[in-house]
């Protein structure tokens, strides 16, 4: 008697024989003759009884076979036969369509999901050609029954699904200070503490580099220049002694020496100590300035993941008031404002400067001349973006500014905008914790599903029905993936869990990582409000009083949810206004293809990120801020407030001043400015004319237009998907 069943994957289930029966029954209803509930229970009721206590899908589908052709109904065993060569035909055919799409480079929505990967290298083919491979594993074998119609109804989008079966984990904020004082080992290497700031920049990189490799999203340094600014004074320490060994003197009083700012001074008019001072200290400008750029070109050029993309890499930086974390500071945004290369823009790492009052804010403050350049820098370069730690839910009552390790009660950021800060099982920190995994509610769906229920209250309140049981399906899908990551080792990620996460050190290689991961967060995400409120009401919430009361009415149902299931779970749930790349023109062509073109929802290549005002709506920034304000109190999970602003921003830092002010006058917590930058692609060239077709370096018409997309820059639009394009080109000005 049959009693359990080796899938396809492996996994060992118990017998169904409801299964065979529904099968059976499907062969009969494609024949003339119809079904025959009889013959049906006597050949599931023979093959139950006669097979073995354990059986392969294959082998009980083959002993249907021989029992329909035993019988009186030989065209129900041709019609199963053929059913069961036309889902293996498919299922083969499927994959070699996308993969001849990936082998001739086709640029589509496969190989142009991600817009910094390159997916038409060697390396960056083999990804595609697995992810493409393991998704649909994931959704015949991992997903629940509910969550696997969710994602097949196009309400539901697990982000990283071709991940799913490695157990990593999304992202982390690394602890930096730990491999800067103990140096670490991962894999074959082995790396000593640092000593000198060109090391100290060089961990930095190798950090991130290593456990890209180890996860499945971006690696971020919660507090750049904090970590690295011990290593300022050090560097100059050496200064010091390379002058004593040159002049056979003792200048040991210089070590520990008060240095009020890293300045590079010329030496005339200077003598005796305070001439050697002053030189250690312009040798060490002149180092930190090095490793800062070494930095940047490593970020820029390293790659990971099989070696087919640039390390996702971000880092918080702004809040050190020490002579020495302002020299790092300077230096990285110097070098930053000069580019690399040829003097083009850098892409990574994605640069966040933390703006906080005190510190960095007001004239008074010892960092705003270093605030004021962050602007000048942004006005070229697009980075830094800034994170306003003023804003209420940015704040921690450990905070002091008198604490040199304040940095650990600061909130910090993911470039993109993922945002991990409040946490129910340990410290309110964004150091050594990230996201374990996100998935994204098509929120536009369900109120198009609503449209044709004439009474407003109604429609409504059956989308408010809708939009509950579709946050029920994701609560539990994201725990489903959470208890199955638990089951991973330690040993699987040798460098994350040796103490990069928190807690992780207390782990042994063979541990499983349970004890440890719920100091994560679980991101529940949804895209489209501004197409769902049009479906529901008529008006997006940029242009309607009542289509924002009702959109912050649907966000906060959405915000309060959550916090029932992190109780209801135990796990740290939270809202994210999902970073739509992909997704944006997914959900879209699938909701288009079953209800049709709906002016105002449908008709566009792409649903509108998030909570954000439809980028083809024309407002001032001063409004896109007051309508989107309140809805980043409601997605701790990450959210991202953008102003474009017209021609070239080089001399006008004062506009990026005027954007932040407005982040902080109005409880933002996160933003940053897009303007024009054009791009050479052959010599580097950048410059900020509207049209710009020939380049006045080299003469080369290859020219593109360098963009943000998610909340990260791309080199090229070349990568960018269609509905990302269409967005791109629907973008207008805030005045």
């Amino acid at each position: 008697m049959i009693q359990t069943v080796v899938k396809r994957d492996g996994r060992i289930v118990g017998f169904n024989e409801q299964k065979i029966s529904a099968a059976i029954r499907k062969a009969m209803l494609s024949t003339d003759e119809g079904d025959d509930e009889a013959l049906i229970e006597q050949i599931a009721d023979r093959i139950t009884m006669r097979g073995r206590s354990q059986m392969t899908v294959e082998e009980i589908q083959d002993m249907v076979e021989n029992e329909l052709m035993k019988s009186s109904r030989k065209d129900v065993a041709k019609s199963y036969i053929k059913y069961r060569n036309a889902r293996s035909v498919a299922r083969k055919a499927k994959t070699r369509d996308i993969f001849l799409e990936i082998i001739n480079i086709k640029n589509n929505d496969v190989t142009r999901e991600n817009a910094n990967m390159n997916a038409d290298t060697p390396a960056g083919m083999m990804m595609k050609f697995s992810s493409e491979t393991t998704k649909p594993f994931v959704d015949d074998y991992l997903l629940s029954e509910e969550a696997k119609e969710a994602v097949k109804g196009n309400y539901l989008h697990i982000h990283d699904k071709d991940y799913y079966p490695t157990k990593s984990l999304t992202c982390v904020q690394h602890p930096l200070d730990k491999i800067l004082r103990h140096g670490f080992q991962a894999g074959h290497g082995e790396s000593r503490p640092a000593k000198r700031i060109e090391t100290a920049s060089i961990l930095g990189c190798i950090s991130m580099e290593t456990v890209q490799n180890e996860m499945h999203g971006g690696q971020a340094i919660p507090a750049f220049d904090f970590y690295l600014a011990p290593f300022v004074r050090s560097s100059y320490i050496e200064e010091v002694k390379v002058l004593e060994d040159l002049n056979d003197a003792d200048y040991s009083e210089l070590y520990d020496a008060p240095i009020d700012d890293y300045i590079n001074t010329q030496l005339d008019g200077l003598s005796g100590l305070d001439r050697i001072k002053q030189h250690a200290i312009n040798k060490t400008v002149g180092r930190v300035h090095q490793s800062m750029e070494a930095f940047i070109h490593n970020m820029n050029t390293i790659h990971s993941r099989g070696g087919n993309q640039v390390v996702f890499s971000s880092i918080n930086y702004g809040t050190d008031t020490s002579a020495e974390g302002r020299c790092i500071i300077r230096e990285l945004l110097r070098s930053t404002y000069e580019g690399v290369g040829n003097g083009e823009t850098a892409i990574f790492p994605i640069q966040i400067w933390k703006k906080k009052r005190g510190v960095s804010y007001l004239p008074e403050d010892r960092n705003y001349d270093l605030y004021k350049y962050a602007c000048k820098v942004t006005a070229r370069r697009f980075f830094p973006n800034f994170i306003n730690l003023d804003a209420t839910y940015n704040q921690n009552d450990n905070w002091k500014a008198d604490d040199p390790e304040r940095f650990k009660w600061e909130c910090a950021t993911m470039g993109c905008r993922t945002r991990v800060f409040e946490n129910r099982f340990g410290p309110k920190t964004s150091i050594g914790r990230g996201n374990l995994s996100f998935s994204t509610i098509n929120i536009v769906r369900l109120a198009i599903e609503c449209m044709d229920v004439r009474d407003k209250e109604e429609r409504i309140n059956a989308f408010f029905a809708k939009l509950d049981n579709m946050l029920n399906v994701t609560a539990q899908q994201l725990h489903d993936r959470m208890e199955f990551q638990k089951t991973a080792f330690a040993k699987q990620f040798p460098l994350l869990m040796k103490g990069l996460w928190i807690d992780s050190e207390k782990l042994d290689p063979n541990d499983t990582i349970a004890p440890v991961i719920n100091q994560g967060t679980l991101g529940i995400g949804f895209i489209g409000l501004a197409e769902c409120l049009i479906a529901l009401v008529g008006k997006h919430h940029g242009e309607s009083e009542e289509a924002q009361e009702l959109g912050l009415k649907i966000v906060t149902y959405m915000r309060d949810r959550a916090n029932e299931f992190s109780e209801r779970y135990q796990h740290n749930y939270s809202i994210l206004g999902t970073p739509a790349e992909g997704l944006s023109g997914r959900f879209t062509k699938i909701d288009r293809k079953k209800f049709g073109i709906i002016p105002g929802i449908t008709d566009r290549d792409y649903y509108t990120n998030s909570n954000h005002v439809p980028v083809y709506y024309h407002c001032t920034a001063l409004h896109k801020a007051q309508v989107e304000a309140p809805y980043h109190d409601l997605t701790r999970g990450g959210h991202i407030f953008y102003v474009e602003i017209d021609g070239d921003a080089t001399d006008n830092p004062e506009a990026v001043m005027s954007i932040v002010d407005m982040m902080d006058k109005y409880n933002i917590g996160y933003g940053s400015v897009n303007h024009t930058r054009n791009r050479c692609m052959d010599c580097g060239y950048e410059n900020a004319d509207k049209h710009l077709d020939k380049c006045p370096k080299c003469g080369s018409t290859n020219i593109d237009r360098l963009q943000r997309i998610t909340g990260y820059l791309v080199g090229t639009t070349d990568r960018w998907n269609k509905a990302k394009l269409a967005e791109l080109n629907d973008r207008i000005i805030h005045d």
